[in-house]
């Protein structure tokens, strides 16, 4: 219970860390706004269209007699919505991620300066860190596509079906959002996809404590797109623990934030766009 009350400490101190940094916040909300339009709309077209698919690709049902053809359809149709959403979902984040990766990363190196003063960095060009993610994300998809399906089909139990696993779908969910979030700042410190799988298992607690609520809220997609810039904050303070590191439990020294946007070492912007030096 301690290290779900931790995980859910950092989720918190990160929404606290962007409402410091005005600046960095307002642009954070861009990219889950380019997010969220694309998707309710194909979200939109599979509402308005998903029936058409479902009977193009299941032509064999056309020779059924009674209402067989129309019940078996409309469960698929049904499914695929579903599948459809828990996809949205658990993917929001990574291609929210992916559309903002330069400033997400901009704001976990600002979080690691304002605790630590330096903010490590992998070396990679920008390039190269996005073709690291893209094919991270597709894994990490993958990984939750399959376990989607499974818990979609333990759900026709009784009882625990409507119960248990919905429970276990918010904790699933959550896990595998903490790996995406905190991939931003573990991708700089040279930790690869199944080195951080491996730190985030051996701590399922913190993890299930910073996720689960997360993917609650996420099922809101207007709350998603606001919380987006503090979780990646609060991720990259988490990220710090799972590697030994001071993780900033108290951050009050960024209540300095100048008006303006301006700062100094601390990690907030300076007037010529520039933070306190990185580490290499």
């Amino acid at each position: 219970m301690r290290e779900l009350g931790r995980g859910f400490g950092y989720l918190v101190k990160g929404q606290r860390w962007v409402a410091q940094h005005g600046k960095q916040f307002g642009w954070g909300l861009l990219p889950g706004l380019i997010t969220l339009v694309l998707y309710a709309g194909a979200l939109v077209a599979l509402a308005l269209w998903g029936t058409d698919l479902v009977s193009w690709a299941t032509p064999f049902a056309d020779d059924w007699s009674g209402p067989w053809p129309g019940l078996f359809r409309g469960f698929l149709t049904v499914l695929l919505f579903a599948l459809a959403l828990l996809l949205s979902v658990v993917t929001f984040t990574a291609v929210t991620l992916l559309i903002g990766e330069p400033f997400y990363e901009s704001l976990s190196e600002q979080v690691d300066i304002s605790v630590a003063g330096f903010a490590p960095e992998s070396g990679l060009p920008l390039w190269r860190e996005l073709l690291i993610s893209i094919g991270d994300s597709l894994r990490i998809v993958v990984r939750a596509l399959i376990w989607g399906v499974l818990l979609f089909g333990l759900g026709f139990l009784p009882v625990v079906g409507q119960t248990v696993v919905p429970v276990m779908g918010f904790f699933v969910t959550g896990f595998f959002l903490v790996e995406e979030l905190t991939a931003v700042a573990l991708q700089r410190r040279g930790v690869r996809l199944r080195d951080r799988l491996a730190l985030l298992r051996a701590r399922k607690s913190l993890a299930w404590g910073f996720g689960a609520p997360l993917a609650v809220v996420f099922l809101v997609p207007f709350v998603a797109v606001f919380l987006m810039p503090g979780a990646v904050a609060g991720a990259t303070l988490m990220a710090r623990d799972l590697m030994g590191e001071d993780a900033g439990a108290d951050d009050d020294s960024d209540d300095s934030d100048d008006a303006d946007g301006s700062g100094d070492a601390s990690g907030t912007p300076r007037p010529d766009g520039r933070g306190a030096p990185t580490a290499r």
